[in-house]
């Protein structure tokens, strides 16, 4: 079995990952700290769409955390990879935030949030400023049969009061109005984890992939054919491996105690 303390390429889910809406959890400078003594890296790793690069290290900052936005990869990344190598120059309608239209027009997407004769592709992410008129729009283009893609299935989004509609709710809601289904891009989709080695160079038995989603960041670690670190400090309980049957690497209760065991080393 592979040993925690050979690990060297880190990737991190952030929301009930490493912190809890304006809450970092214990331990977790210690712990990147702790990476960077051993000559390893970390990558924050989101399926969440709803904020641009800046939001996210604006966010770290906040929490006493410097980043770049090397650190940082997300479904949009992802989400922008498969479109350009599957969908060049098709125009795609965004159900999402203006940040994540933002993002798609900064690489180049042909965008638009207005149903048009010309739209090719359904694009749902993360959506924090969803209105009726956005899910009518979606139902209209779906059933006229454009391609559908989603940045992510996550259910719900996790908050210091309980949980809030993720992407893979409101796709569910959509997949119940109009009977299809769409394609995914981010977690548990491997192809985060690949751009992620692409990057860094690390190999696969160098990687670890670290969330409190089974059904996501563990599955897409083993999608990916990398170790996993399930920790219950968000969303994920024991209960969901009987569930989802998915069976991560090591189970932990928060990454305090990761970092105490990468400190055995």
């Amino acid at each position: 079995m592979a040993q925690l303390t050979e690990k060297r390429l880190f990737l991190l889910d952030m929301d009930g990952t490493i912190y809890l809406d304006e809450t970092l959890f214990d331990k977790v400078p210690e712990f990147l700290a702790r990476v960077r003594e051993i000559g390893g890296r970390y990558l924050f790793l989101t399926n969440n769409s709803s904020r641009g690069l800046e939001g996210y290290i604006a966010k770290m900052k906040r929490l006493g955390i410097e980043t770049a936005g090397e650190d940082f990869l997300t479904s949009v990344d992802a989400t922008v990879r498969h479109l350009r190598a599957h969908h060049a120059g098709k125009k795609c309608y965004v159900a999402g935030t203006r940040s994540f239209y933002q993002q798609l027009v900064a690489a180049g997407i042909p965008v638009t949030d207005r149903v048009e004769d010309d739209v090719e592709i359904l694009l749902n992410g993360f959506d924090t400023e969803l209105t009726f008129q956005k899910l009518e729009d979606a139902c209209i283009l779906l059933q006229r049969g454009v391609e559908w893609i989603a940045t992510n299935p996550d259910w719900l989004c996790p908050t210091w009061y309980g949980g809030v509609p993720d992407c893979g709710s409101v796709c569910q809601m959509l997949t119940n109005a109009c009977g299809r289904k769409p394609l995914v891009i981010g977690k548990p989709q491997p192809a985060m984890v690949e751009l992620a080695l692409e990057r860094t160079g690390f190999s696969a038995e160098q990687a670890v992939i670290i969330g409190d989603r089974l059904y996501t960041d563990v599955a897409c670690g083993v999608n990916a054919g990398i170790d996993s670190i399930f920790v219950l400090s968000g969303e994920g309980v024991m209960e969901d491996i009987e569930r989802y049957q998915v069976h991560p690497t090591w189970i932990y209760p928060h990454i305090s105690r990761v970092w105490e065991d990468m400190c055995q080393a």
